[in-house]
């Protein structure tokens, strides 16, 4: 059996910055600054085997992946005290990409994973600040349609639907900054969001969160070989 997951975190890691052909070089360094006691979130890192397995297997992952990032999940969560899902102390994640040779702006981060219409409660509670959780969430909700659900504008004279959106509801209040709308204001945002994935792509929102992890290592995985980065690699004379 492989070993797809490398787990990193409180002061100990699975990897080290000498592996960065598997882990990349996020992965590697984050590893070898975990192993120095240096203090960054726990984690952990799917190879870059998987991205090899993937693209071999119709797009297909290997069946050990998804026992090993459960396994990783729940050392995160022990470390963090909180827990991927639940209602009232929800452990969010972000998910990020990297590769063993730096490719910079082929995949964006996507912040706030884990959020849903259930555990943003835990959320609001947590930080005693609702606007603050729903800002986080209708932030979460903008970055995941962009990267893995596709509604990002694909040209510079078009315009991004979720600042769309967001541009008619300040209008709506007469205000002009982001900051001066308020916490039902935001509510409204999520639900306008949701309702325009639903319409431009034909699905709802996933409230799942570890649908939401799936969706977003997908779009981690099928960034590799859009146009973009196969250009950006043949320019840079970076193998694929």
């Amino acid at each position: 059996m492989g070993k797809y997951v490398y787990f990193f975190g409180d002061g100990r890691a699975e990897g080290n910055t000498g592996m960065k052909n598997l882990l990349g070089g996020k992965g590697a360094n984050l590893a070898e600054m975990s192993n120095l006691g240096i203090s960054v979130p726990p984690g952990f890192t799917i190879t870059t085997d998987v991205c090899d397995a993937y693209y071999k297997n119709d797009r297909n992952y290997p069946p050990e992946l998804e026992k090993q990032m459960e396994e990783a999940m729940s050392k995160v969560e022990e470390i963090m005290g909180a827990k991927f899902g639940d209602s009232k102390n929800p452990l969010l994640v972000s998910v990020r990409s990297g590769a063993r040779v730096s490719m910079p702006g082929m995949m964006d981060t996507i912040l706030n994973l884990g959020l849903n219409d259930t555990t943003i409660e835990g959320l609001v509670v947590k930080s005693g600040n609702g606007r603050f959780a729903w800002d986080a969430y209708r932030r979460f909700v903008q970055m995941y349609g962009d990267v893995v659900l596709g509604m990002k504008p694909e040209k510079k004279e078009d315009e991004d639907p979720f600042e769309v959106i967001i541009e008619d509801k300040k209008k709506e209040k007469d205000v002009h900054s982001d900051t001066e709308l308020d916490e039902d204001d935001l509510k409204d945002l999520v639900a306008r969001f949701k309702a325009m994935v639903k319409e431009k792509r034909g699905m709802d929102f996933p409230e799942d969160p570890w649908k939401q992890l799936w969706g977003a290592i997908d779009a981690v995985f099928g960034s590799w070989n859009t146009e973009r980065a196969v250009k950006y690699r043949k320019i840079n004379n970076i193998p694929g």
